[in-house]
């Protein structure tokens, strides 16, 4: 059955044109879609201040409470600084997840933790004169925990917990699939408190004779264990750029500071995060440095110099912090944002040409190959990177190409590609509900993307055999299928009223109806073609059977490719970065197909997935095939995962001729509606 370009549920485009997943890592507290993300281990843990703060409301509490106005200061109380009250709530937030209480008591003390740790005011100090400050998140019961210390120096509940908990359960949560019931039980049954007692009982077992628990069991903490100790701890991107705001942040009204920048791996927008850099630009270095090694979420300092610093944060990575004198930062940024083998090059051009390059500028050499000394020395400083690029007779390459993968020798032939942006956008082609396993309306999803100057945005809650995420069953599409065309009604009327949004683009805007289809582990799509047809757009993705040969799991692909009602594959690998190995698909088969049906590959903004990643999304586009990029938001604050999948993109050479949801609206619906033709 071939589908009409006209949108399914009821109106024509113009001749113009998860359950919830609020769920609490060991020190992240990450709003990601329906699978617990990937943390830190303890010694390497980041807290993740502002990565959720579009979820709750700041609000402003009573701070006084009349019984603690008789609580007279001890004598010699000591005054607890921000850094000391943040590790203690924080500390209580673990212990509190050890015990098994309610997810939302331990994410409000992480909460409080983040918050104090970067307030611009001494929380203790201002309690104890009788001023205590406004602080988001923090309700009654927490904020007479902040006066009781501010009076006492100590705090009777963290003390209870801590007899109670011993602070090494905590680390055992760390462990991917044992959960904080399970933690609690090995510790009263057999003493277990540590991952090292763990592994011993296991490796013994000793498990087994725990009532619910099995040999199976054992085998999968052997194996967690064994993840743990091997898997790369890192920052995904969203953390580590929320980690890097709020401390640029913390810096802001410096005495003499002009700007702080990202610089690194996270300038590249490289898919996870180490240690973080950055880059200032000041006329008082001696101030700048005194005030990021002092900051309230500092861990310990790791060094100290007159230009230079490295922190280590609370519950955090490492910080390195590089001043640049002021109108010299060209080099700097070359030099701090490059990978190594991008920067060999630049170091090799210069030498060929007579000089050394360093962060600080390009030093003329002598005939001996060292720089000139004395009188005779030079030194070539400049203001901008595309100053220091034109040094060397190259124009300037985007921070995210700086890999050392064809972008010198294409900035010299003149073909450094334009990269495609979030401004090129004018849709979304992958987000949910909470009729499925989102948390927003239907309604509330589409305002916000017209909100943001969409023409269209893709509903695309699962299918019915994905039980995990509410999947709909036929009864319950044609009921969302109603809900769909009613408000495309209701936009309809309004932009004809002239009472649509501002920024409501030509053309409007539409809700369009689609779902994210399983590929069931036998190959069978989740819903007959008759149905499919009736979709405007169709997203297949794989989520069971993952461990299927790769004949099997490349076959159950090329069945969604050659349908001609399947429009998209979505996260093509099934990555989730850090937690669990992508598919073992053929790609260069996958995209042959791909490219052959004009099957759309997603590159899924999620910054859990990322994927495609940014090499198979290179190799996809010299296949010949088109690419989406999609935020896959569950909820309405997940829609800025599109800038994450745009980076991706970025990396990947991406332009956006092709992105098919740089299209109009009326050109992706006819590209979708000629499917048929393709596959036939």
């Amino acid at each position: 059955m071939r589908r009409s370009a006209a949108v399914a549920t009821g109106w024509l485009p113009r001749p113009d044109g998860r359950g919830k997943a609020h769920k609490l890592g060991r020190r992240l507290l990450v709003l990601c879609d329906h699978r617990r993300v990937p943390t830190p281990r303890r010694e390497s843990a980041a807290a993740d201040p502002g990565l959720d703060r579009m979820s709750h409301v700041e609000t402003a509490v009573d701070t006084t409470n009349p019984e603690l106005d008789a609580v007279a200061v001890e004598q010699d109380a000591a005054l607890l600084t921000n850094g000391q009250l943040a590790r203690m709530f924080h500390e209580i937030g673990d212990m509190l997840e050890v015990k098994g209480e309610l997810v939302y008591k331990t994410v409000a003390y992480h909460r409080a933790a983040d918050a104090i740790a970067h307030s611009p005011v001494e929380v203790a100090e201002a309690y104890r004169a009788g001023n205590p400050p406004r602080i988001p998140g923090v309700g009654a019961a927490i904020s007479d925990k902040l006066a009781e210390l501010a009076q006492t120096g100590r705090l009777q509940f963290y003390e209870r917990l801590r007899t109670e908990v011993p602070p090494t359960l905590v680390e055992m949560l760390d462990l991917p699939g044992l959960g904080p019931r399970t933690v609690k039980l090995l510790y009263e049954t057999l003493g277990i408190e540590n991952v090292e007692a763990l592994r011993d009982a296991a490796e013994r077992g000793l498990l087994r004779d725990v009532k619910g628990l099995s040999a199976r069991t054992e085998e999968s903490i052997l194996q967690a264990i064994a993840t743990l100790e091997t898997r790369p701890q890192r920052l995904l991107l969203n953390q580590a750029n929320a980690i890097v705001d709020q401390v640029i942040g913390d810096l802001e009204g410096t005495p003499g500071l002009r700007r702080v920048e990202k610089a690194g791996s996270l300038r590249r927008w490289q898919e996870t995060i180490g240690d973080l850099d950055l880059l200032a630009e000041t006329d008082d270095p001696d101030a700048l440095i005194e005030r990021f090694v002092g900051l309230a979420a500092v861990d310990r300092v790791l060094n100290r110099g007159s230009y230079k610093a490295a922190i280590k944060l609370l519950r955090g990575p490492q910080v390195d912090l590089m001043v640049m004198p002021p109108g010299e930062a060209g080099t700097y940024e070359i030099h701090f944002t490059g990978n190594k083998d991008h920067n060999v090059r630049l170091r090799g051009r210069a030498r060929d040409r007579g000089w050394s390059l360093s962060e600080k500028g390009y030093m003329r050499l002598g005939e001996d190959g060292e720089p000139l000394a004395g009188p005779n020395a030079e030194l070539r400083t400049f203001a901008t990177e595309g100053e220091a690029y034109a040094f060397l007779d190259l124009p300037f390459i985007e921070p995210e190409l700086r890999q050392d993968r064809g972008e010198i020798e294409a900035a010299l032939a003149g073909t450094l590609p334009t990269l495609v942006t979030l401004a090129d956008l004018n849709g979304d082609c992958h987000t949910h509900s909470d009729r499925t396993d989102g948390v927003h309306t239907v309604e509330q999803m589409a305002e916000a993307g017209r909100r943001r100057g969409y023409a269209y945005q893709v509903l695309t809650d699962h299918s019915q055999s994905l039980a995990i995420a509410r999947g709909l069953n036929a009864e319950r599409v044609e009921e969302e299928r109603e809900l769909v065309g009613l408000l495309n009604q209701k936009f309809a009327r309004e932009e004809e009223e002239g009472t649509a949004p501002s920024g409501t683009p030509p053309e409007g805007f539409r809700l369009l109806f689609g779902c994210e289809l399983e590929i069931r582990a036998d190959g069978q799509l989740d819903f007959p073609d008759e149905l499919l047809a009736r979709y405007d757009v169709v997203v297949a993705s794989l989520h069971v059977g993952r461990r299927q040969p790769r004949v099997e799991l490349t076959r159950r692909v090329m069945n969604a490719l050659r349908n001609p009602n399947v429009d998209i594959i979505a996260h093509p690998a099934g990555r989730y970065i850090q937690r669990r190995e992508d598919l073992d698909l053929d790609w260069d088969a996958v995209f042959a197909e791909a490219a052959r049906t004009g099957t759309l590959l997603e590159m899924n903004g999620s910054p859990h997935r990322l994927d495609l990643s940014d090499h198979r999304a290179r190799r996809a586009v010299a296949a010949g095939c088109t690419l989406t990029i999609d935020s896959d938001a569950h909820r309405i604050e997940e829609l800025d995962y599109m800038r994450w999948g745009v980076s991706q993109a970025r990396r990947a050479w991406v332009t956006p001729e092709l992105v098919a949801n740089t299209w109009s609206r009326a050109k992706l619906l006819d590209w979708v509606a000629r499917k048929p033709e393709r596959v036939s």
